[in-house]
């Protein structure tokens, strides 16, 4: 890990706190008031005590103006803290919980054992987003990579746990009406938290889950994903995994069909998340894409050297690109060696490097919440984010910059994918129809109605069935279990 105590970083945060700081000046100030004539009219009332006011506004040293509200002393971080979080919606890139649904419940929310309204165990429950002030959330659709998927022929059911796990997200968020708003527009998120409900939103977490596929990949964007990560911890026919090169595997970056896969999730309007992939795969990506990227859950890899991490030339490409990298919460990727010493602070450490190489414009949360079993201390639950937001404020963020981590930054980041795909599609550019090359297809029947000549030709000489199943019929037109065949 990055030695947070070192001379560089403690002199940036020495720079940082002064951002803000109201500035000392020497000798005394004065006011001299000299006599005019009366002034007529109502305009007498009222100009000497606006005068003075502001005056006094002026000269105070603690003063701090927020639009439709009381002056308040900048160093009240929790006073700042709720005003940027009552003007805009706190969203959080990735959580967990509808996997802790499916695990846990077996997808039964009618069964009466889980009341979201009361603080549960775990990381996330309605009460304690509503004291947290969260304003929208992307729930995370995450099913494991299997073995078996090596081949990118998927006899797992991964595809079919993966439209469950939508489906009982969407169903928790229509089960609690007063708090949350299903959403798949950034327009719609912005008018959730206007109206006072939690938006919430569904990303998928590999490329795996969609059978590496890219017509799948249209069918989970018709049922409301609205980002999906390229890989998980195992690679697919889209791309390399960081986890693949943590264990000294080959870092083959984005792969043929990635390379479509990308095309056509910009061409929809769907975010391509760079979080779990390689180093190449985020280059290749970024080289590439037509619109702009998210990292859903990730941090500075010059803070700590973990390959979740963007390096900070990944960061300059992300500036270029013009996406968001979403600050991850999980102990081993802000601690590497010491995970159980991890705090709210190396959070903290992340979001000022991202800010500085990438621009406070390319800087969000996502937390992993409900998925890591160990948080930072300080960062115990979805309730924290606004002693975060304290925290960064102490160290001289400005409250602008608190908006745009909040939630202003993610939501023109989408806003703009969304304007890019219309561009896009007005250009009548067709659905993407490569599919992986080692793909195993049906060889059908010999004899079937075949609407080609090479296709009758090709099945009679590559292993095409002879006859169709007719269900054991004999000779006599009976079902006859001892017949094998038609």
């Amino acid at each position: 890990m990055a030695d947070t105590s070192s001379p560089s970083l403690e002199r940036r945060r020495a720079d940082s706190r002064t951002i803000d700081e109201p500035q000392s000046t020497e000798g005394e100030r004065s006011l001299t008031v000299r006599s005019r004539p009366q002034a007529s009219g109502a305009w007498s009332w009222v100009r000497y005590p606006l005068v003075a006011a502001g005056v006094a506004l002026a000269l105070s040293p603690l003063a701090f103006l927020w639009p439709g509200e009381n002056p308040i002393d900048p160093t009240n971080y929790a006073e700042r803290t709720r005003r940027v979080l009552k003007s805009i919606p706190l969203i959080d890139g990735h959580n967990d919980l509808p996997w802790q649904i499916r695990i846990e419940l077996h997808n039964r929310l009618q069964d009466g054992r889980v009341d979201f309204n009361k603080k549960l165990l775990g990381h996330t429950d309605l009460q304690r987003m509503r004291q947290g002030m969260v304003g929208g959330q992307f729930w995370s659709v995450y099913v494991d990579c299997d073995d078996q998927q090596k081949h990118f022929e998927d006899p797992s059911w991964v595809v079919r746990d993966t439209l469950e796990q939508i489906d009982i997200t969407r169903r928790f968020i229509n089960e609690y009406p007063e708090d949350l708003q299903y959403c798949d527009t950034a327009a719609c998120a912005r008018g959730a938290f206007a109206s006072g409900r939690i938006s919430g939103m569904i990303g998928i977490e590999g490329g795996h889950q969609v059978g590496s596929s890219i017509a799948t990949i249209r069918q989970v964007y018709d049922l409301g994903a609205r980002y999906m990560t390229l890989t998980h911890n195992c690679d697919n026919a889209f791309a390399t995994s960081a986890s693949t090169v943590a264990a000294g595997g080959p870092d083959d970056g984005l792969l043929k069909l990635g390379y479509a896969a990308v095309k056509e999730m910009n061409r929809l309007g769907m975010m391509v998340d760079l979080s779990h992939v390689s180093h190449k795969t985020m280059r290749d990506v970024l080289g590439v894409a037509r619109a702009p990227v998210i990292f859903s859950h990730s941090g500075a890899y010059s803070v700590e050297p973990h390959l979740r991490h963007a390096p900070d030339d990944v960061l300059r490409l992300v500036k270029q690109n013009g996406g968001i990298v979403m600050a991850v919460f999980v102990n081993r990727f802000l601690n590497m060696k010491n995970p159980d010493s991890a705090t709210i602070h190396d959070v903290a450490d992340h979001i000022f490097r991202i800010a500085e190489v990438c621009g406070w414009e390319c800087v969000g949360m996502g937390s992993d919440f409900s998925g890591t079993p160990e948080v930072p201390i300080g960062l115990e639950d979805v309730s924290k984010f606004p002693d975060l937001f304290e925290i960064l404020m102490e160290r001289g963020a400005t409250d602008e910059q608190m908006r745009m981590l909040a939630g202003e930054n993610i939501l023109r980041v989408w806003g703009n994918i969304e304007r890019r795909a219309l561009e896009i599609q007005a250009t009548g550019e067709k659905p993407n129809e490569e599919e992986y090359e080692g793909r195993n297809w049906h060889k059908g029947l010999k004899n079937a109605p075949w609407m080609l000549r090479q296709s009758r030709e090709k099945a009679a000489t590559s292993g095409g069935a002879e006859e169709p199943y007719m269900f054991n019929v004999d000779g006599e037109g009976k079902h006859n279990p001892l017949i094998k065949q038609v």
